[in-house]
């Protein structure tokens, strides 16, 4: 692995919580937020951000509960991330529209937030963070039985022998994930805890299933609100539209909803794309946003 450009740590109060936010740059670059996925954290970008050519100000968080950021009490709340992502631009980044690159949770975040504030978005990249599969209301009963049983019978983390167990974990999860990278994740991915074995970074509570349904109807309404131009990036695997469970007439009316929209895929390359091909998501990235 080729030598990695340093990032720095800093915490931030974000609506009553301790943020963390890792930076790599000088400040006085052009800044670029980029967000994770679930279950995933900030220092997963660490390979693109490696790749990009460019001098920029890279800004990404660990969301509450993830990575290095305070756990909330109260359980996760989709809504939340948005009031944390709108505290965070202004605190950290206050002067103008901003860049956002959101990897799967982290771009369904991106995507209804330029919708609510399209004032504050210059460009959108949206790495398969296109909105969840489409639900229906007969489905709530179940939904809020499972989230009862969930809240009686909270959900555990697995614990691992040791970081490279974890990082074997990594790699069964995604075969193009190398050795080198797997290693560095799983330092960064999971912590020691009191018995001397290692659990994931995270919050248990994040893996509740959410009682509220996703409505596509409201987010279609958010994005039809974006003024930026946006990027979708897939991965060629396949996983985003078996994701779905629907077929070309629900992606193209998610396409319909954006003013301004391009896609590329990447070869090569499944879901965790900034792990994979961070070299060519890095030049597809600049290419868009320059």
């Amino acid at each position: 692995m080729s030598r990695m450009k340093p990032s720095q740590s800093r915490f931030v109060d974000v609506r009553g919580l301790r943020y963390h936010v890792r930076t790599w740059g000088d400040p006085g670059q052009r800044p670029l937020w980029l967000l994770h996925g679930w279950m995933d954290m900030s220092a997963s970008f660490q390979f693109l951000v490696d790749a990009l050519r460019r001098d920029w100000f890279v800004l990404a968080p660990d969301w509450r509960g993830f990575g290095l950021s305070q756990r909330a009490a109260g359980g996760y709340w989709f809504p939340d991330y948005l009031g944390d992502l709108d505290a965070l631009l202004r605190q950290l980044t206050p002067d103008a529209a901003v860049d956002i690159a959101g990897h799967s949770m982290g771009g369904n975040v991106a995507n209804l937030y330029a919708g609510a504030r399209p004032a504050r978005v210059r460009r959108l990249a949206l790495l398969e963070g296109f909105g969840l599969p489409r639900t229906a209301a007969e489905a709530a009963p179940m939904r809020y039985e499972k989230w009862l049983d969930e809240l009686a019978q909270p959900p555990a983390l697995k614990p691992y022998a040791s970081l490279h167990a974890v990082a074997e974990r990594l790699m069964r999860n995604n075969p193009r994930l190398t050795p080198q990278r797997a290693h560095f994740l799983a330092e960064h991915w999971a912590e020691r805890d009191t018995d001397g074995q290692y659990i994931l970074a995270a919050d248990p509570a994040h893996k509740m299933v959410n009682p509220v349904l996703y409505r596509i109807e409201e987010a279609i309404a958010c994005w039809q609100r974006i003024d930026a131009p946006v990027l979708w990036v897939w991965g060629d695997g396949e996983w985003m539209r078996k994701w779905f469970r629907s077929g070309e007439e629900d992606l193209a009316q998610r396409r319909a909803a954006f003013r301004d929209l391009r896609e590329v895929t990447l070869a090569d390359c499944g879901h965790m794309m900034h792990h994979d091909q961070p070299v060519e998501l890095a030049r597809v990235l600049e290419a868009f946003l320059d």
